[in-house]
């Protein structure tokens, strides 16, 4: 009996919670319709809401902005929104921090979790796993001597959160895994764990 319930909760816990998601995400993206006067909203049309269309209209605005943004005249508009925005103090700040993260995790020139790493954390003998992020920079590269390493560690099961570290490349060990099996691998917390494509011991990270 217990071994029938378990196997039961093992296949609907993971549908439960991938609804639920789901259904906060529809939501969310749902209250982009509030933006519309009441007369344009298609609950007014209609007479009843459709969950999902604020998710197009989200899916739709990206596309425009981006459409827009990739000619000359949507180039000038950003830099003047930009500009705007620089003389915000505070605003300026969370913008332009946001920005530069944003531009090297999407950009498809950037080098952000890009490779699988294993790493000693939080203490030595203790492994997990890491993404390189980068070489430190600014004055905190001027103060480590030697072949440094940026690294992100996340947390499990929500790799969402975690550690930025320096590290010294040479106890950094570059893995033969894809950064979405390495993601699998952290959410699961280790339970699935990527497939084994060669036995060989993994080398040292390599430019």
């Amino acid at each position: 009996m217990k071994k029938y319930f378990i196997t039961g909760l093992l296949i609907w816990i993971p549908l439960a919670i991938t609804f639920m998601v789901l259904a906060w995400i529809i939501g969310t993206l749902d209250q982009i319709l509030l933006w519309l006067p009441n007369g344009a909203q298609p609950r007014a049309w209609l007479g009843f809401n459709i969950p999902g269309i604020g998710v197009l209209m989200s899916l739709l605005i990206v596309f425009l902005t981006g459409l827009v943004a990739a000619n000359v005249l949507g180039q000038k508009l950003v830099q003047v929104w930009e500009g705007l925005l620089a003389r915000i103090p505070v605003v300026k700040s969370i913008y332009y921090g946001v920005k530069q993260v944003s531009d090297t995790l999407f950009s498809s020139s950037g080098q952000a979790f890009r490779k699988a790493l294993l790493v000693q954390y939080p203490r030595e003998g203790a492994w997990t796993i890491a993404f390189l992020t980068g070489k430190p920079g600014g004055d905190a590269a001027r103060h480590l001597q030697g072949d440094y390493v940026s690294v992100y560690v996340p947390t499990t099961p929500n790799p969402t959160s975690g550690f930025f570290l320096m590290m010294p490349k040479e106890d950094v060990i570059e893995l033969d895994m894809s950064v979405d099996e390495a993601l699998k691998y952290i959410i699961s917390m280790g339970v699935v764990a990527p497939p084994i494509r060669h036995a060989e011991r993994p080398a040292l990270l390599n430019e």
